[in-house]
């Protein structure tokens, strides 16, 4: 692979006062380094992984290090990204003993030697060490190697698509389109038709972008057992074996997944409905989607939880484009089915 800057000169448009590259025809060439190591940082740096479970801490520190090199060409509108950096994160462990003293604390390191674009659809391989090996140590590291490794893997998969979505050079693409001309109520004769009709298609235009998700899972227990398990934090926490705070006053936030769901509570009846605000900390600033949880019971010991979401946006901040599908398989393996595991709650 060509290193940034060794392309073909024929290939490449110069920075000339007599030269366009009109809709990137001809070969554009864009360093993403320093904006892989800002997205990198911000999507490993100061994470908490483990908040008490086990008696065990473990949060990552500010990224140190990104090498290697990494830029996007694009020619007659295409994305050919490339890339092969590495990565050093440190990270920090507590271990506590049953009254909440401490009895070790240990720094630690995940080195990522090899990431590629030619191995994009591969995860790289993740090296967790530890300062102190010894038995606590040893405790913390592998407790870090269970939850950690998949937390670093799932932050790399939304650079790889960042920069297969064309890194800082996405904006390039984008082709600006000429405004639709509005109809004349005069010349239509109609204008409050007219009116109607331009408010409907703002209103779809405000729309596209967006997805709604529904499910419906049966369960056996009673109505209010399952409203009682959703809207309790330390039963969170079991079920999902993460830090959880939940209100459960209409108005009152709630945090899950060790914060990555925020939202407040809309509506709740209990045994029967909870509405809320509800939103990954990963989506564009502002977004919030509508999550509704209706409960029947059509006969004692069986419910039935019908879910919809609504407005849940078709990409992250990242512009990765996995938002609807992983947020559906989380409710369905992370939720729903842990509780039926958890709980003994299947049919």
């Amino acid at each position: 692979m060509a290193k940034y800057g060794e392309g073909d000169k024929r290939w490449i448009v110069e920075e000339r006062p007599d030269g366009a590259n009109v809709h990137n025809w001809h070969w554009a060439e864009t360093d993403c380094l320093e904006w892989s190591r800002n997205l990198l940082s911000s999507l490993l740096s100061n994470h908490t992984l483990l908040s008490g479970e086990g008696n065990l801490f473990i949060a990552t520190k500010k990224l140190e290090k990104v090498d290697g090199e990494a830029y996007v060409n694009i020619r007659k509108g295409k994305i050919i990204p490339g890339y092969e950096i590495s990565f050093s994160l440190p990270w920090e462990g507590e271990a506590k003993d049953a009254d909440g003293k401490t009895l070790l604390r240990v720094d630690g390191t995940v080195e990522v030697p090899y990431i590629a674009d030619e191995n994009a659809d591969e995860d790289p391989e993740v090296r967790v060490t530890v300062k102190d090996e010894g038995p606590i140590g040893k405790r913390l590291k592998e407790a870090f190697a269970e939850k950690g490794k998949k937390f670093v893997l799932e932050q790399i998969r939304v650079y790889v698509a960042a920069m297969a979505k064309g890194g800082p050079a996405k904006e390039e693409l984008e082709v600006k389109k000429p405004a639709a001309k509005k109809p004349d109520p005069a010349v239509s004769g109609a204008p409050a038709a007219a009116a109607a009709k331009e408010e409907k298609k703002r209103e779809k235009k405000k729309r596209e972008g967006f997805k709604s998700i529904s499910l419906s899972e049966k369960f056996s227990c009673r109505a209010k057992d399952m409203f009682e398990i959703l809207m309790d934090e330390n039963r969170w926490k079991g079920f999902t074996q993460s830090n959880a705070r939940i209100s459960k006053e209409v108005g009152g936030e709630f945090s899950i997944f060790d914060g990555a769901v925020t939202g407040t509570n809309v509506e709740l009846q209990e045994g029967k409905l909870i509405v809320q605000k509800w939103r990954f900390g990963n989506w564009p600033d502002g977004i919030q989607s509508t999550v509704r949880l209706s409960f029947e019971e059509p006969e004692p010991g069986v419910t039935v939880i019908k879910l919809t979401q609504t407005d849940v946006p078709d990409e992250d901040r990242y512009g990765n484009a996995t938002v609807v599908e992983n947020t559906e398989r989380g409710w369905r393996d992370l939720i729903f089915h842990k509780i039926r595991a958890v709980f003994g709650f299947g049919i």
